[in-house]
């Protein structure tokens, strides 16, 4: 008892105290901050005060009516690419998944084919088909011709590029589109069966919503790819970004700037097409955790 009259609180064991909170030391972690801050504080001083950059040229051409133009032609190739790529890769895919042995034999070869032979090859292949058919008849198979008109005239170098972009991206656009297609449970297709939905509106209304969350990460990166791809066709001369800031700097000297204006571009481009997919991808994966 003390002098108070009161109980004296007992000793507390060293055991008995709380632990000590110590944070996790991470010298490893802020070293390579550091590290990285300082390259890129290098690079961006190294962009600014290099005058071989020539910054007041590529303003100069960076939204010169040359250049726009073939940023213009350039989502024209883009578009068509992708629009009839994966319209007959879909086919394909379909052809592919069928029951029916030469259907999906023939959909193999074609994936086959185009996935094996060089884009630049299959481009100078369609560019040169009139040294193979001069003329292209249109009739009755194996019969009688009704008319038949130059495959130069049909066939020019922008319809050729379309065609090559086209039917090389179809071959993977198929196998994306296979692959989300196999990705949707098969219950979902056993009970829409169940309920007597037709074969058409199980396709299109439950099936494939399910499979473009696993297509659309695939298709924007061939997409984006395919924006890049594009430059192959300048072995056709036509005037697409790449072709026309080479056609530039072989008059005027400037190989850096005129790079970085197509570099530029490119990766608006790419950047714009990177927001689209993820709004695409984020709308198709509404209900996923």
């Amino acid at each position: 008892m003390t002098l108070s009259g009161t109980r004296a609180a007992p000793d507390v064991r060293r055991d008995e105290l709380p632990p000590r909170v110590v944070p996790t030391r991470h010298p490893l972690r802020w070293a390579a901050t550091a590290l990285v801050l300082l390259l890129l504080a290098m690079a961006a001083n190294s962009l600014a005060t290099n005058p071989e950059w020539d910054w007041e040229v590529v303003g100069q051409y960076l939204f010169a009516p040359s250049v726009m133009r073939s940023v213009v032609l350039t989502l024209e190739l883009t578009a068509l690419g992708i629009v009839l790529g994966f319209a007959i890769g879909t086919l394909l895919a379909l052809m592919r998944l069928s029951p029916n042995r030469l259907l999906s034999s023939v959909a193999w070869g074609y994936v086959w084919l185009f996935r094996s032979v060089p884009l630049i090859l299959q481009l100078l292949f369609w560019y040169n088909l009139a040294l193979l058919y001069p003329r292209l008849s249109f009739g009755v198979p194996f019969g009688p011709a009704f008319f038949d008109i130059g495959t130069m005239d049909l066939i020019g170098p922008l319809t050729a590029a379309a065609l090559g972009l086209a039917l090389h991206q179809a071959a993977y656009a198929a196998e994306i589109v296979r692959g989300g297609l196999l990705s949707v449970d098969p219950g979902q297709r056993e009970a829409a069966a169940a309920l007597g939905i037709p074969r058409a509106r199980r396709l299109f209304r439950i099936i494939l919503p399910q499979a473009m969350r696993t297509i659309v990460p695939n298709a924007g990166n061939e997409i984006i790819g395919l924006v890049k791809g594009t430059s192959v066709v300048y072995i056709m001369a036509l005037p697409e970004l790449f072709y026309q800031v080479q056609v530039i700097y072989m008059r005027n000297g400037r190989v850096l700037a005129l790079l970085l204006v197509a570099a530029i571009w490119y990766l608006v481009l790419t950047t714009a097409l990177s927001v689209v997919q993820y709004y695409v991808e984020r709308h198709y994966g509404r209900g996923r955790s």
